[in-house]
């Protein structure tokens, strides 16, 4: 029997940043995410109890050494996506921070919904999009 509530491999995205705590306040302030970890080398940030992502400080290794190298400007290449089912509400939300709006709402002619594009503090594009 196969759970259909959870698929069988699911995201867990890790992003290198310069700062955990303030990319964790940022992230908490632009997804309505919670911290499940805390701290300024590691952080878990969960929505609804599911863990949508990590972040990892750029200079410290750990157990596994570097994830990323601190010559190359991180976000390089990289789109971190979100579904937002309650978009309008996540747009109101991004309204009252200081993110930084790439491209404003807008319906995406490709897959027909609306969306907004951003950069996080580290210069990773971050796309809010509604389902």
């Amino acid at each position: 029997m196969t759970n259909k509530a959870l698929p069988g491999v699911r995201p867990q995205p890790m992003i290198s940043v310069a700062d955990v705590e303030r990319a964790s306040r940022w992230y908490q302030d632009v997804l309505g995410a919670t911290s499940d970890h805390g701290g300024p080398e590691y952080e878990r940030l969960l929505v609804d109890g599911t863990m949508i992502m990590q972040l990892h400080r750029l200079d410290v290794g750990h157990h596994h050494g570097a994830l990323a190298d601190p010559a190359v400007p991180l976000g390089n290449g990289v789109a971190l996506w979100f579904e937002a089912p309650a978009f309008d509400a996540a747009v109101e939300r991004i309204r009252r921070t200081d993110a930084h709006v790439v491209t404003d709402v807008h319906v995406n002619p490709n897959a027909g919904h609306r969306e907004i594009w951003l950069r996080d503090l580290d210069g990773y594009l971050v796309v809010i999009a509604e389902p």
